[in-house]
C-alpha cells in the first residue's frame, strides 16, 4: 500500500478521504489500462 500510494494501510483504513482519493486514482489507472489493452489488441489483430 505504501509503495504504490504513499499511504500506510492503517491510514487508509481510518481516513475516509484518503480512501476516496486512492480509490479514484485506482479507477483512473484501471480505465487507462483497459484502453491500452484494447488498443494493443486492435493493433495485433489488424
Amino acid at each position: 500500500m505504501y509503495g504504490a500510494h504513499g499511504v500506510g494501510y492503517e491510514t487508509y483504513k481510518r481516513q475516509h478521504q484518503v480512501r476516496v482519493i486512492i480509490e479514484k486514482k485506482r479507477e483512473k489507472e484501471y480505465v487507462l489500462s483497459q484502453r491500452l489493452r484494447s488498443d494493443l489488441e486492435r493493433k495485433i489483430h489488424s
